[in-house]
């Protein structure tokens, strides 16, 4: 497409339809790339059918959830014009029509107009010029195409117009829609301190926009769940982010209730201020800052039913806190990434994991692992495998745990798959049966040492 200059008659950009004037608008975020708009403006009601413009409505609006509420309105018919004004697609438009070539000689600066019918703008414009056909070329050279008037159906903005008949006078009309391309998450700054066992956690609102539109001093709230949207999968914001129902790091769902606003089955989180959202924007603004919760650091190998291994595994590193309104974080988390921070022998703050968290009510316990630890191993051996009768199996496992820490570790040792009646004959030490398919043992490895955890399953396979 050839990149020329345009010029449109001043006329064309005064429409004659009524137009309605700004007064606010009312945002409400969901955390899977939706979001509703309430614009409230003011407009002039004569009397008779008449079309009022909303203009700067999101580019992706949905058009079937669009609805304009006012007192004494009937609406006759809406639409949503989204063929934006570009010369590319002006030219598109004009095919058939009548335009003004200007071309202006480099060496005298004197202009000369002809008149052109666009026949054709697909890859490259070409133009019947009296009797010859002439292709427009991007080359540099001095040329500019006038348009009498704006296409009809295209817009400098997108623009929704409504058909209505209202009773005379002056009043707020407020049209409320929903849109894809807004869009918010959660993330977490999460500084542990070794020392005092205790951890600093910033929650951060991460709002995204991408709708195509800029929203002005708009009124924002966000919302903590999961509508159900026909035909739409989650969107939670970039790779990587969790869905809102993936509660991986949860040890122990909470029961509290806390004091910020709930709507339905969902919480909201206004922000403080009016702010405006800018098209193509990444905005970020606190909700949640915390110092000095409890936490601890432990280690956890997990292992599936007969594994084994010839070399030792690293096992994961945990961070565990609870999110109570005594002793935790006091508040509702919604879904994000969890960052985790530890200061080094200097003070400084250094990057050291991190963890995708699901929507965790108040009072909830978490266990997040943010990696693998480099100085404490797990080895799971089967060291025997016996068949009792046909019914029975009997299997020896042995777990190597070694620390190479200056200073003695717990590792949570979890065995998975135990489905059916499965019993522990024997073990050297007292395990804990959590659920149906696993035991746990909590095991200490003395610093720069290793223990050997053995136990005896009997079981039909």
């Amino acid at each position: 497409m050839s990149r020329l200059p345009f010029v449109l008659a001043a006329s064309a950009l005064a429409f004659t339809t009524a137009a309605a004037a700004d007064t606010g608008i009312d945002i409400t975020i969901y955390a899977d790339n939706q979001a509703l708009v309430q614009d409230t403006r003011v407009v002039t009601f004569d009397g008779k059918v008449q079309k009022i413009e909303f203009k700067n409505v999101s580019a992706q609006i949905r058009p079937e959830t669009a609805s304009l509420a006012s007192s004494d309105l009937r609406i006759i018919e809406q639409n949503f014009d989204y063929d934006l004004l570009s010369p590319a697609k002006i030219m598109e438009n004009a095919v058939g029509q009548t335009i003004t070539l200007v071309r202006t000689n480099p060496a005298t600066g004197q202009e000369t107009r002809e008149q052109a019918i666009v026949l054709a703008a697909n890859g490259g414009v070409v133009l019947q010029i009296g009797n010859r056909i002439e292709v427009l070329r991007d080359d540099g050279l001095p040329v500019r195409v006038i348009f009498d008037k704006v296409p009809p159906n295209m817009r400098a903005d997108p623009t929704l117009s409504i058909s209505v008949i209202g009773a005379p006078g002056t009043r707020e009309a407020a049209l409320r829609y929903l849109t894809p391309g807004l869009g918010w998450r959660a993330d977490y700054v999460a500084l542990y301190d070794d020392k005092s066992g205790t951890i600093d956690v910033q929650g951060w609102v991460t709002l995204t926009n991408n709708s195509g539109t800029t929203y002005q001093n708009a009124n924002t709230v966000l919302v903590a769940g999961t509508p159900r949207l026909l035909g739409q999968g989650y969107n939670g914001g970039g790779r990587g982010y969790p869905q809102p129902g993936d509660n991986e790091g949860m040890v122990e769902a909470g029961t509290e209730s806390g004091s910020r606003e709930r709507l339905g089955d969902y919480y909201l989180y206004p922000l403080a201020e009016r702010t405006t959202i800018a098209n193509l924007q990444t905005k970020q603004v606190s909700f949640l800052n915390v110092s000095g919760a409890p936490a601890q650091h432990g280690y956890e190998a997990r292992f599936g039913w007969l594994q084994t291994s010839d070399t030792p595994i690293s096992a994961a590193t945990i961070y565990t806190f609870s999110n109570s309104a005594k002793g935790g974080l006091g508040d509702q988390l919604p879904a994000g990434v969890v960052r985790f921070y530890i200061r080094d022998s200097k003070g400084q703050a250094q990057f050291i994991g991190e963890h995708a968290i699901g929507h965790t009510p108040m009072g909830s316990k978490l266990a997040i692992s943010t990696g693998q630890a480099f100085d404490v191993k797990a080895q799971p051996v089967v060291e025997a495998r016996t068949k009792v009768n046909d019914r029975r199996w009997k299997t020896s496992m042995r777990y190597t745990l070694t620390n190479a820490l200056p200073k003695p570790v717990t590792v949570r040792v979890v065995q998975n798959g135990l489905w059916g009646d499965v019993r522990i004959s024997a073990e050297s030490q007292r395990s804990e049966r959590r659920d149906a398919d696993s035991v746990v043992w909590l095991v200490t490895v003395p610093a720069n040492g290793k223990t050997d955890l053995t136990a005896t399953f009997d079981t039909r396979y």
